[in-house]
């Protein structure tokens, strides 16, 4: 299989034209959330990112094997090394079981996930379910050298690595800057130097989340569980690793570094990063009062908020942006995204009013026989999401050209207009979930049945010459935020918001 579509690698820092290890098969990896508290923005632009990946891939005849894992357990209070375990202190300070924690946000992730209409992975492996795995790949970097025991707790050791291979390959550090720039901690003295990870430590009396092994009762590093159940279930070589930017050092700098010391070769192919996002220009934070849930964004319960907003209109947000580029999110630009859907959304929903013609006319012609084409040398063109999008909304303009009888169009013509349309807007951009889908599809038909109840009442009153109920019905509707258009072929209406 021949592939067009062209990836930005992290790990080059160049465009690659999209080449599997074993095609049809497609093996990716993307880091998942840590789950101690509820999902927020900062998940919301990865999994929008890989399902749109995933989704792609699917379309172009991959059989894609996605594994996004779910972190619960490991990943400490202060930095990678040392502190408490995130999910180990929230069970300790509510008196809940660490396993009831991990639950209950991963119930609220998936939850969340499902409403900005992300497909579900292939394989959702959990940290606390790999103990094992992750101990193998602790003891065979222990016997090729590029680790050491200290005190029952395992350290990566980064000089012994840096002479046989290069630590700082994906982030473009050197291994000078990055002990520098690494902080003295308490527990340091059991390092050779501090900038060396912990691949196992060992357990305080006051930890509560502790498994048995060779070392000492302790718990795996952050970085080992992304290593060991990516090489479980993809294999030792596998194509597509992603997560956010904010991920590349010291998290996928360190799994490079295990994978290599404890297999003498690379694992992934190709290494995919979204970029970060803002909220009004400022990084996201609870010190900056600007921390925002999805739950949050979808109830408009936040005072940096004017209004509630659908998860399609924070995917769609998501996805007017390409991956790789900053994203500012505020009330003003939700706002702008909303009134975007929603011209999409009447552009697909105008389709089914369009009557079809004998013949194109020259320029709708030309916009129809290009779309599908357009559509895919944006994708191809490393995921250009704002490009697609654009390319939609040139369709849109066409639609209402068609709609006002300023363009006719042939049978052949309008059903290519129509899959394209669908195809890249749900089935690619993933714009619809199905579950809302259906709900939202009840919902407007019966509103559609009422206003068309009203219309009839108004058509009544215009066939009695009853000119100013007529107007009267068709001032209430245009008050209450509602179009309605008079033309040789009946009524139409849409509700302006």
């Amino acid at each position: 299989m021949e592939s067009k579509l062209v990836i930005y690698n992290t790990l080059t820092r160049q465009k690659e034209r999209f080449e599997p290890l074993h095609a049809p098969n497609v093996g990716m990896y993307v880091c998942g959330p840590t789950v101690y508290g509820d999902p927020h923005l900062g998940h919301a632009r990865p999994a929008i990112t890989f399902d749109l990946v995933f989704r792609y891939l699917k379309h172009l005849g991959y059989k894609v094997r996605y594994v996004r894992n779910i972190t619960d357990v490991g990943h400490l209070e202060h930095d990678a090394d040392e502190g408490e375990d995130k999910i180990a202190k929230k069970a300790r300070l509510e008196q809940l079981e660490p396993m009831e924690i991990a639950q209950y946000y991963t119930n609220r992730y998936h939850a969340a996930m499902d409403a900005l209409g992300c497909l579900r992975p292939s394989i959702e492996p959990h940290a606390t379910g790999h103990i094992i795995e992750q101990q193998q790949l602790v003891q065979q970097i222990l016997d090729h050298g590029f680790a050491y025991e200290s005190n029952g707790s395992v350290y990566f050791d980064i000089e012994a690595y840096n002479k046989q291979y290069k630590y700082g390959i994906l982030s473009g550090r050197s291994l000078e800057n990055i002990k520098d720039a690494s902080r003295e901690l308490d527990g340091v003295g059991e390092k050779h130097n501090q900038a060396d990870f912990a691949l196992w430590k060992k357990a305080q009396p006051e930890h509560i989340m502790r498994w048995p092994s060779p070392w000492s009762d302790g718990f795996p590093g952050w970085h080992c569980e992304c290593t060991a159940m990516g090489r479980k279930y993809l294999g030792e070589e596998f194509d597509i690793h992603g997560g956010g930017m904010d991920l590349v050092f010291p998290h996928h700098e360190c799994e490079i570094a295990q994978a290599q010391a404890s297999m003498g070769h690379p694992a992934v192919k190709y290494w995919m990063h979204n970029n970060m996002l803002t909220i009004n220009g400022q990084k996201m934070g609870k010190s900056y009062n600007n921390f925002i849930t999805l739950e949050q964004f979808f109830t408009g319960k936040h005072e940096l908020l004017t209004k509630a907003y659908a998860p399609m209109v924070i995917r769609f947000f998501i996805l007017s942006a390409h991956y790789r580029g900053t994203v500012d999110f505020s009330d003003e630009a939700l706002q702008a995204a909303e009134k975007g859907l929603e011209k999409l959304t009447n552009g697909l929903a105008d389709l089914e009013r369009i009557q079809v013609s004998d013949k194109c006319d020259v320029e709708t012609e030309k916009v129809v026989k290009s779309l599908r084409q357009k559509c895919y040398d944006a994708m191809n063109d490393d995921l250009a999401t704002p490009q697609v999008l654009s390319n939609l909304f040139e369709a849109c303009t066409t639609i209402n050209k068609l709609v006002d009888h300023k363009a006719t169009i042939c049978a052949d013509c309008l059903k290519e207009l129509k899959d394209t349309m669908h195809l890249f807007t749900f089935d690619i951009l993933g714009l619809q979930s199905q579950a809302a889908g259906a709900d939202n599809k009840g919902r407007e038909e019966a509103f559609g049945k009422v206003v068309d109840m009203v219309l009839e009442l108004r058509a009544k009153a215009k066939a009695n010459k009853d000119w100013a109920t007529s107007d009267q019905i068709r001032d209430a509707l245009a008050q209450a935020g509602f179009e309605v258009k008079d033309t040789k072929d009946g009524v139409t209406w849409k509700l302006n918001k």
